[in-house]
């Protein structure tokens, strides 16, 4: 029997089995495709994202490869929202496909020692008190995996989730678009960005070697999964902007809606959702794959520590609580900008009292770490007024008996998956000077951030005061 069984080699999949290899969990990982496709669906990872993934030392080479964004995207609004300033040790959005990001991911999984089964899906799921039994297709045959958890990060329309019975209430789609990565014939008869015709707004967005165009599926099929043919998006495009501008050569043509659903239970169990799994909503933010990366981080420590049997009995159910409410949140936001973006004039005092508001710096600071998931703030208990309570913990400067500071400490120590136990004492809005434990040492730590400044490098876990001191 294998410990945990994750299926969909996504984002979330490959991080989770990167996490739970790290705790040394049995990890198999289940892919219906058997390579990676050859289109990209998105080009961003933003700052939360970039955030959690440097304490696994796995930001940097992203960031070396991306280019740098010091702004975020919101729909909607006449106003750039700028990082500069907020809670974030990498104040910019990064572009890089999303194609490459599950490349350094896999090779990361792989590397930790996961068992990654390309071309073989998920076909049924039965689970008892000890244990869910798999059923598994692959060239034709068909084998059985028993393993004591499966996590589903197989998208949107997931057979986990399905398999489950968890219900997925939200709304349906009301509109549709499409989008199509190809080549303009003429260079210069599109420019990039929106071009509002009378028929519509197209959007051009500049790819190495092509270009994504997206607008507006006047008339949708009955059946939305209809393919999408070059001639679809030809006439799409010519009747939004009232003129031809030919395209040719595509490389991925497809539809998308506005529809925004979540699952009701993250965790039923021995199954658990992660990702598009567990949420869908329209892509305005450009948020999809940074949230679940929010996902497996959060997941990752709390079920390697349920099944290693060191958990208490209600951790794996926080992950539901945490991070349902962060879904949430998604939902909401992402809803709320494609509502903004409609010709509605009943819409226009609102766009303007947010306008006037992200226009003020600290409003700007605000809607900014709403939309990109920096001011995530899990409920912890008992509470406290400590600042950096069930926030990311921030970078602390860790001192060995002797006054020197290992270079990479704290950062060194995360990347392994070890936690960091700081004990503060004093008042928690003043210097904070304590023990932590890190791996059997014991060290100092000093900080003079008032809670205020950025979080940065700690272990992609909330930040839990305790009272008792650590043992030297």
């Amino acid at each position: 029997m294998t410990e945990v069984l994750i299926v969909g080699a996504g984002p979330a999949g490959l991080l989770l089995a990167s996490e739970l290899r790290l705790a040394g969990v049995d990890t198999v990982v289940v892919e219906r495709h058997a390579q990676r496709p050859d289109y990209c669906r998105g080009f961003n990872l933003n700052a939360r994202a970039l955030d959690l993934l440097a304490r696994r030392g796995l930001a940097e080479r992203l960031v070396g490869e991306g280019w740098q964004v010091p702004h975020a995207a919101f729909s909607g609004l006449p106003v750039t929202l700028t990082l500069a300033g907020t809670h974030t040790d990498h104040p910019y959005s990064l572009g890089i496909p999303q194609t490459r990001v599950e490349e350094i991911l896999e090779a990361h999984a792989l590397d930790l020692g996961a068992d990654i089964r390309r071309g073989h899906e998920l076909r049924a799921l039965e689970q008892d008190s000890e244990s869910v039994t798999a059923t598994v297709t692959t060239g034709g045959r068909e084998y059985r995996v028993r393993a004591a958890y499966v996590v589903g990060c197989d998208g949107g329309r997931s057979t986990v989730r399905k398999q489950a019975g968890i219900d997925f209430p939200g709304t349906a789609a009301t509109r549709f678009s499409l989008l199509g990565d190809v080549e303009l014939a003429d260079p210069e008869a599109l420019p990039f960005g929106a071009t509002p015709g009378p028929g519509g707004t197209v959007v051009a967005i500049p790819r190495p070697g092509y270009v994504r165009i997206i607008t507006s599926d006047r008339q949708p099929p009955a059946d939305k999964d209809t393919p999408v043919t070059l001639d679809l998006l030809q006439t799409a495009v010519d009747e939004a902007l009232g003129r031809h501008v030919e395209l040719r050569a595509a490389r991925w043509l497809t539809r998308f809606g506005n529809a925004a659903r979540q699952a009701s239970e993250y965790v039923r169990g021995r199954v658990i959702l992660a990702g598009d799994a567990a949420h869908i909503h329209p892509p305005a933010g450009a948020i999809g794959v940074n949230v679940a990366l929010d996902d497996a981080f959060n997941l990752g420590w709390k079920l390697a520590a349920t099944v290693r049997g060191t958990a208490p009995t209600h951790l794996l159910a926080s992950y539901h609580a945490e991070r349902h409410t962060a879904g949430a949140h998604v939902l909401a936001n992402t809803r709320a900008q494609v509502l903004l973006g409609d010709a509605d004039d009943r819409l226009a005092p609102i766009t303007d009292l947010l306008t006037r508001l992200a226009r003020h710096p600290a409003g700007n600071r605000a809607l900014t770490e709403t939309i990109t998931g920096l001011d995530t703030r899990y409920e912890m208990r008992p509470g406290s007024d400590h600042p950096w309570l069930g926030r990311l913990a921030p970078d602390l400067a860790l001192t060995t008996g002797d006054g020197r500071t290992p270079p990479g400490a704290c950062e060194s120590t995360c990347r392994t998956g070890a936690g960091l136990s700081p004990v503060p004492g004093g008042s928690p809005r003043q210097r904070i000077r304590g023990s932590v434990r890190v791996q059997g040492c014991c060290w100092k730590t000093t900080s003079g951030s008032t809670g205020e400044g950025p979080s940065s490098s700690g272990c992609g876990m909330p930040f839990r005061c305790s009272s008792k001191k650590a043992a030297t």
